[in-house]
């Protein structure tokens, strides 16, 4: 397939009418759902891996030819490919999974929906805050079944958390909330300069495909591929993206929040290559039914946290690595990850009984949605507008001043430069029309 092929493939499919699979136009409960997987490598191995029971894995792609191999050794009659634009060709796919880098989720996802596929992507949904607006608006012109990769949300921990603070409104309205990571700690490094070149991609690799949509760049050995890429602003979006989605949903969940009215956020100085070896983040939201007039919402990275003062909690409390403080006008909810929740002055509470709810399976409910002609839990209808909010944070680092954000208009009202990024122009021979 040239270039030229691919380009004129992806304005087509971009422009065209959607042509949805042929068993999706009824709900069909017990039909297995031909799945194409693009990024078949570490978390997209278990991905995969996922939704294969009850369905099809008819098609796989990764740009690493020795992950590539093993998806097809395990999954024999599935087609490979290096390419995921070539991949989108094959005739029989019902729904595709992307879990790839940041930087190529919104491309790959925004075609699969142009061509009437289901998609289920990995937070964050998009690399920026101009992708996720349009995945979603794509997403509602098309009718497809979508969801984000926040398995979080289907624990029996976070429902009960949300039916603590919905429906019994255990703690009163809540004034604000305290969400904090550990990463990236060893994870990853960040607040890096940009590395010399050093080496050439393995045969295996095929670094064109991987940049993709990104920045022209040099290979560089054990930087970007495969997983250190997070780290740097072409191709990852940080703590905040990594975690950001899975801690900040039940907070705009349970607490039923709209877009952020201004952001502000602390670190060390703004590097332009790499995200901040630590960061704060201050969000302040309209109030609703289950808040004050307004909610202050505080991140921590780096192992930063809340002061242990404001949890309430025993002396002997071991805490979290990573979590949520809920501060409400009868007490404080915490709940972790991946700790159950608790609730402070643990006195006070004695008597509460958390309500019995189940763990059910992230993955196989978008596929149970896909047969069953209905919405999945974290649609990009809802997966949209929250990385937005995790990625202000992002915008309002590297802006260096606190922001005033327009959801509506999908601006920044005070600070004219911060728009800068929003979004990015899409490298020469990549580019999807509406989104780069």
């Amino acid at each position: 397939m040239t270039p030229t092929t691919r380009r004129s493939f992806l304005r087509t499919s971009l422009a065209g009418a959607v042509t949805a699979p042929a068993f999706l136009s009824s709900a069909s409960p017990n039909r297995k759902v031909a799945i194409a997987c693009v990024g078949v490598g570490g978390k997209g191995w278990g991905d995969m891996m996922e939704l294969a029971p009850g369905n099809e894995i008819v098609a796989v792609c990764d740009i690493d030819d020795e992950r590539l191999a093993r998806a097809t050794t395990q999954f024999p009659a599935a087609k490979g490919y290096t390419d995921w634009r070539k991949l989108l060709e094959q005739k029989g796919i019902d729904a595709v999974m992307v879990t790839t880098p940041d930087h190529t989720h919104a491309p790959v996802t925004a075609t699969a929906m142009r061509l009437g596929l289901p998609c289920y992507t990995q937070k964050p949904l998009t690399h920026t805050i101009h992708e996720s607006r349009r995945l979603a608006e794509i997403a509602a012109e098309t009718g497809v079944i979508t969801q984000m990769g926040i398995q979080h949300r289907a624990t029996k921990r976070i429902k009960t958390t949300i039916h603590a603070l919905q429906e019994d409104k255990i703690i009163g309205k809540i004034s604000e909330v305290h969400a904090w990571t550990d990463r990236p700690g060893t994870y990853w490094k960040q607040g890096l300069d940009r590395p010399a070149p050093g080496g050439n991609p393995p045969a295996t690799v095929h670094w064109d495909q991987w940049l993709g949509t990104a920045p022209e760049r040099p290979w560089v050995d054990k930087t970007y591929h495969p997983f250190h890429w997070r780290g740097w602003w072409d191709f990852g979006t940080g703590v905040a993206g990594d975690m950001g989605c899975h801690i900040m949903d039940p907070v705009v969940n349970a607490l039923r929040l709209g877009p952020p009215t201004t952001v502000l956020a602390e670190g060390p100085p703004v590097h332009a290559e790499s995200g901040p070896a630590w960061c704060e983040i201050h969000y302040t939201f309209a109030g609703t039914d289950l808040t004050t007039d307004t909610l202050k919402v505080h991140w921590y990275e780096a192992g930063r946290q809340p002061s242990r003062d404001l949890f309430q909690a025993p002396a002997d409390w071991k805490g979290s690595l990573n979590g949520l403080l809920f501060i409400g006008e009868k007490g404080n909810l915490f709940v972790g990850f991946p700790e159950m929740p608790e609730l402070f002055p643990k006195e006070k509470f004695a008597d509460y009984q958390w309500a019995d709810l189940p763990d059910h399976n992230h993955y196989q409910e978008w596929v149970s949605a896909i047969r069953e002609s209905r919405p999945a839990s974290t649609p990009f209808s809802y997966a949209g507008p929250l990385t937005e909010t995790v990625l202000l944070g992002n915008v309002a680092y590297r802006s260096g001043s606190m922001i005033e954000w327009d959801s509506k208009n999908l601006t920044i009202t005070n600070v004219k430069e911060a728009n800068q990024f929003l979004k990015r122009p899409y490298r020469k021979g990549w580019e999807i029309p509406g989104l780069g």
